[in-house]
Parts: C-alpha cells; structure tokens; sequence
C-alpha cells in the first residue's frame, strides 16, 4: 500500500467535502463494515454514488461534524496535558483510505479521537473494551497515519467525566479495512440507484360504509339494510389478497382492522335490534351472514398476510444464499475454508421488505470481504509454494498451508527446507561411510589373498579399527596361567571390572574353570582375569568379521 498523505484541508470546506466523497473515510469504516448502529451500508453507498454535494455535506453534517464538535474543543487541552504533547487535527489518506484525525501529536505517533459522554460507551471504555462499532474507525486511523497508538476518549469536556483507553494497531483489522474498501468499491462500480424511496407505508384504508339504520316495532319498520349489504359484500370483494411490497402489506393490515370494525358495527346493531324486538329473524340472519363474510375474509387475509411474509423472507434470504454462492464459484478456489454466512441471523426482528433486503445485502457484503481476503492470501501463498515446487513433496499438506499467514507460511517453508538438508548431509554421509567400508573390505581381501601366511605383527589402524587392532591381537597366543597364583577374584570383582556383569555360564565357555570359594562360588587368579579378556576380545572379533562378510557378500 501507499505510503500515508496529509492534505491541506479544512473539515467542512468544499474541497474537503469533495476529498471525502471519492475515498473511504475512518468515520465510514463501520458502516461500510455493516457495524454502524446509525448508518446502514446501503445508504453509504447511495450517498457515494450519488455525489450530490448538498445530499453529502448534510450527511456529513449529521454524522461527522455535527456529533460533539463543542465538548471535543474543551476536551483538547485536558487530554494535551495528560499526553504532555499539542494535538493537531490533521487530514490523512493512504491509497483510497483517508482519516480527518481529531488530535495528532507533532511527532505523527499518537492519534487522538474523542467521543462525547456517553454512560454506555464510558463505561465500556473504563472497563478496557472498545465496542465493535468504533474499532474500524479507530483501526483505520492508525493504518492511514502509521501511528504507534491511538488515545480513544469519551467526556462532556470536563475533566470529572473523562474517560480513555489505548488502542493499537491491529493487522487483522488493518487486512479485514482493506479487504472491506476493495469490496465496497467493487459494489459500487455497479451500483444502480434503486427507486425513489417512498414515504412510510401507510396502505389504503376501507371504503366508509354508510350508516346502518334498522329501526323495529315488532318488525322491522325502517332499515337501510339491503342497500348497506349490497355495498358491504362489494367492499368485500375489492380487497386485494396480492401481497408484494411494502405498501400492500400495509393496506392488508388496515383491511384486517376495517374487517373487525364492520364485525363489531354488525354486532351492535344486532344487539340494538334484539333490544327493540324479539322476533326479527330475516333481519338477523342477513346481519350474521355478512358479518360472517367479514370475518371470513379478515381471517384470510391475516393468514395470507403472515404466509405472504415468510414467503418474501424465504426470497429474500435464498437470493444472498444464491449470490454468495456465485461468488464463490466465480473465484474457482478448492482451497476456500468454509465460511459462515447468517442470512437467517441477519434479517432477524426485520419487518418490512427494504429493511429485509438491506439486512441481506450487509451480510452478503459481510461474507464477500471474508472470502476475498481467504482468497488473496491463498493465491499469494500458492505463489510462495509454487517458488518451491523442487521440493513438493516437503508440502504435500498444501491445504493447510495456504491458510497460513504468509509470514507463517514463510517459516515453515523455511523450517522444512533446512530439515530437509540435515536429512539429505546425513544421507550423503552414510553413503560415504558405506563407501569407504566396502572399499576396506576390499582391500583387505585383496591383501588377504596376496598373503600365503599370516602375519605376526599388527596392521595399519583402519577406519574398521579403533585403538589397538584386535585384528593384531588375535595372532598372539593367549597369556598363560601362573603357577601358584592365588585365586582372589570372584565374579563380582571380574563383573565391576569390566564394566558389565560376566555370568558363570560364559567362562565356562571359555574354558576358565575357578577354584572353590565360600558358599559354593568359583575364585579366579589374574591370570585367568587376562585370559578372559583375551578370549572375549577374540569373540568380539569374530562376531565382527562376520557382521562384515555379510556386509561384503551383500556389496
């Protein structure tokens, strides 16, 4: 990315205004986020294109300048003299990132930005937690000013109720911002302006009936009753059962409320009429019969009404689950972790179409920049392998591997070519080892054969030989006992001296028979002591010349 860039401006100028609508501002970052519990992403992007200066300067007006500006003027000097350095409003941008800061040190390493008091957000600020709504402006301050850190305050301009924390860079938020823009950007350039927006639905109402008029003497002696009917079964008739926007659930909801009215009209003049007669049955049952068409169609139309709904919701949601899916699908990646889209989630406690597709349309945002960023950094990393492919078969856990960070992925590559080394001189070694072995043995046979006798005096020292050659010694005659040595070595002392426990079983083998001891053990003389190891360093030698016949014979 760019290196940052301070620009000349004034907040709230023209061309400052112009200098916001063409790049992201930190202000906007949670709403293009879809995090802003005051600006939805949707109007972010009609406002940026839109480019209207006025529709723009007013939405700046009400959610950047027009938000504290007083109480952070009398806050500046108290959180200066905390700092013990001057604040200074400076304009940033990096690439299409910019930030109006509202206090910078001289120095550029410390940010500043100032909220007014506000009981929730101070107390979440005194407790060391910077809510997620403020963190993308905060995060994008510091990545656009190369800040160290960034002093986030909260007070009314008073020193008794002023709050701060630290906030410092973050290179998951730093990557989720740009990721973010990119996508926002990407809407953008194909965006299209949707239909004027209609004031709140409010539905059409129902037609007024007429007054109903049925006066009785024992019978029915004055009533409008059969005109009235005639009207009420045509309204009935005209209410719409075709949901589809919001406006004709709006009008559905009044028709339901202008059904229970005219229920209720039907149901006081029939009790009106049995308080005046007792026998006027024509009359009544007309009453209830209308009565009951209204209430047929009230019943319908709330049920459709609630159907009707769903079936949009159902829309709506499959739409962002289709659009995602193309999404995916159009990157041709297999190496994608699964990301967790929750259109479901998103549309909860939604009532009407456009907050239903708003709602859709932030989490699909949501999901995209997720994806986008899995993939760029799955397409570098597959570079930094493919930079490797001598040695594929060190990364055959691929899929794993271009999840890493690429600095992660750097030290493995890193870590698994020097292990890979050590492995390979290692090899090498051996094989030079195994060389020069056969070429002894060789050698020796050759020599073996050119000799017709053996030789009394000792060879050279070989690589098959370390210390004295007990090639040599195996052509000198063992050492002969003494006459009248005395017999003083037990097993034990024989054992202790060289270094590991020689059993009865084995001199016996060797021909080296001890004389009576106490409690039934065998004593030996010096002598036998070097006769043992004598024979056993003639054991050893033959046990090793045919470990190396067959290491011959199998060269």
């Amino acid at each position: 990315m760019s290196k940052p860039q301070i620009h000349n401006l004034v907040p709230g100028s023209d061309p400052w205004l112009q200098f916001r609508l063409e790049r992201g501002g930190a202000s906007e970052a949670a709403a293009m986020l879809g995090l802003s519990t005051k600006v939805k992403r949707s109007e972010l992007l009609r406002m940026k294109h839109t480019g209207i200066a006025k529709e723009f300067s007013d939405w700046v007006q009400t959610h950047v300048l027009g938000h504290g500006h007083e109480v952070e003027a009398l806050a500046r000097p108290i959180f200066e003299g905390l700092l013990g350095e001057e604040l200074y409003p400076v304009v940033y941008s990096k690439g299409r990132m910019s930030a109006s800061t509202d206090g910078l040190t001289m120095t550029g390493r410390v940010a500043w930005e100032h909220k007014q008091w506000n009981d929730a957000l101070a107390a979440s600020v005194a407790a060391g937690v910077l809510p997620e709504e403020h963190m993308p402006q905060c995060q994008q301050v510091l990545l656009v000013t190369d800040a160290d850190v960034l002093v986030f305050g909260v007070s009314d301009g008073t020193p008794e109720k002023l709050v701060s924390m630290e906030v410092r860079p973050d290179p998951a938020w730093f990557e989720r911002l740009e990721r973010g823009w990119e996508q926002f950007w990407s809407d953008l350039a194909n965006y299209e302006l949707p239909p004027a927006e209609a004031p709140k639905p409010s539905g059409a109402t129902m037609e007024s009936l007429p007054a109903l008029q049925v006066l009785v003497e024992g019978s029915v002696t004055k009533s409008n009753l059969g005109e009235w009917v005639g009207k009420a079964r045509a309204l009935v008739a005209s209410i719409s059962t075709t949901l589809e926007t919001d406006e004709d659930f709006a009008t559905a909801e009044n028709m339901v409320k202008g059904c229970e009215k005219a229920e209720a009209l039907l149901d006081a003049t029939k009790s009106n009429m049995l308080a005046q007669t007792t026998s006027i049955d024509e009359a009544l049952k007309t009453i209830d019969q209308v009565r009951e068409e209204f209430r047929q169609k009230r019943l319908a139309l709330t049920k459709l009404v609630a159907s009707k709904k769903e079936s949009i919701k159902g829309e709506i949601v499959a739409g962002g689950v289709a659009a995602f899916a193309e999404h995916l699908r159009a990157m041709q990646c297999s190496y994608l972790p699964r990301i967790a889209a929750d259109f479901a989630g998103a549309i909860k406690n939604k009532r009407t179409v456009a907050s239903l597709r708003d709602a859709v349309d932030t989490e699909l945002a949501r999901v995209k920049i997720e994806a986008n960023g899995h993939y760029q950094r799955i397409q570098q990393n597959l570079a930094t392998l493919a930079a490797h492919q001598a040695h594929a078969a060190l990364f055959a856990d691929i899929a794993q591997l271009v999840l890493k960070a690429p600095d992660d992925l750097a030290a493995v590559i890193s870590n698994r070519l020097a292990e890979h080394e050590k492995r390979q001189e290692a090899e090498r070694e051996r094989i030079r080892c195994e060389e020069e072995v056969k070429a002894e043995l060789k050698a020796r046979a050759a020599a073996a054969a050119a000799v017709p006798a053996p030789q009394v005096a000792a060879p050279a020292t070989s690589i098959l030989d370390r210390g004295e050659s007990a090639a040599g010694r195996a052509m000198v005659s063992a050492p002969a006992p003494r006459a009248d040595e005395p017999a003083t070595l037990n097993l034990g002392a024989i054992s202790e001296r060289l270094e590991f426990t020689v059993p009865g079983a084995l001199m016996v083998k060797f021909g080296i028979e001890g004389a009576p001891g106490p409690r039934g053990s065998r004593l030996f003389t010096e002598s036998q002591f070097d006769i043992l190891c004598f024979r056993l360093q003639a054991h050893v030698e033959k046990i090793q010349n045919a470990a190396r016949a067959a290491l011959f014979e199998t060269a």
